[in-house]
């Protein structure tokens, strides 16, 4: 059983692993290394491994945001069972933090700089959707993973047909998100009316337009 100060000494190491992409492997391998080498496509040239990069870049950061929305909705859950549910939530979304960082150093490139900032200000709204009940959490979990759903439809249409491995990564982690949001919406979700997923949508396109670049 660990202490209160134990358990922030662990939580603020892993928040720095997180945003500084050095998660290393986890449980569950990479979708990508279970490819054949006959179906890994061709090597990809300059500008498709700059895409393919900012397109990964971009997941990696979402999945910085995810691990700090659950872990603040863990803390602030008001019952047991939601409390362990974002803290299972947030073991899958780890290893596509872990994926999605493998992948990244594969095609040369680095996370985003902006990774402590996003961090921090989705820590905060996983612990302001938290005290406002366990409904409106799980709300913001399916409305949350629904629009991460659209969002990874939209890049595996962007990426470069050659990237197979990106795209593996990518489908597996669609459907966690998919369960992800089934999960939410059994467990009592608040469904959210379609404006506020609106100003949802317009807040993860200002995300993705900057971690794309930095």
């Amino acid at each position: 059983m660990h202490s209160r100060l134990d358990s922030l000494i662990i939580n603020f190491d892993a928040a720095l692993r997180t945003c500084a992409g050095s998660i290393g492997t986890t449980a569950r391998p990479s979708p990508a290394s279970k490819l054949d080498q006959s179906d890994q496509g061709a090597t990809l040239d300059e500008k498709q491994n700059v895409l393919a990069a900012r397109l990964m870049r971009v997941n990696h950061c979402g999945e910085v945001c995810a691990q700090a929305l659950y872990q603040g909705q863990a803390l602030s859950a008001k019952s047991q069972n939601i409390s362990d549910s974002m803290k299972q939530a947030a073991k899958d979304e780890l290893d596509h933090l872990s994926w999605c960082e493998t992948r990244l150093n594969e095609l040369d490139s680095h996370v985003s700089y902006l990774n402590p900032v996003m961090f921090g200000l989705s820590f905060t709204m996983g612990l302001l959707t938290g005290k406002m009940g366990d409904k409106i959490s799980l709300g913001f979990v399916a409305a949350t993973e629904e629009g991460v759903g659209q969002h990874l439809a939209e890049h595996l249409t962007r990426l470069p047909p050659e990237d197979a491995q990106s795209r593996a990564i990518l489908t597996a982690m669609k459907q966690d998100e998919i369960q992800h949001m089934q999960v939410a919406v059994k467990l009592g979700a608040t469904p959210f009316p379609a404006t506020i997923k609106k100003i949802m949508h317009q807040a993860s396109k200002l995300m993705t337009k900057t971690t794309y670049w930095l």
